[in-house]
């Protein structure tokens, strides 16, 4: 009888934190957080559109050319390279 409870209890301890995390989840997917505003990591991250293929690309680990503003992303070295020979014969 002892061990049906301590069964059930285990159950429903594992249940309430299956709802817990769900309910974090959705929270946190509709933009709401519990850490005061700064705080922790940034889960988005900032994208770029490669002007030859269309693909979009993290900065940070794309290759570039130019410089500033005037600067273009590009997903591989053959939409880079693509680009420049387009801008060399314009």
């Amino acid at each position: 009888m002892l061990l049906r409870w301590a069964l059930i209890a285990f159950l429903l301890l594992l249940l309430v934190r299956a709802i817990g995390r769900l309910v974090k989840g959705l929270l946190e997917g509709a933009g709401y957080t519990r850490e005061p505003s700064g705080a922790g990591r940034s889960s988005t991250v900032h994208l770029v559109r490669d002007p030859v293929c269309g693909v979009h690309v993290v900065p940070s680990k794309s290759l570039s050319v130019g410089t500033g503003d005037a600067r273009q992303y590009f997903c591989s070295a053959r939409c880079r390279d693509r680009y420049l020979a387009e801008q060399k014969s314009a």
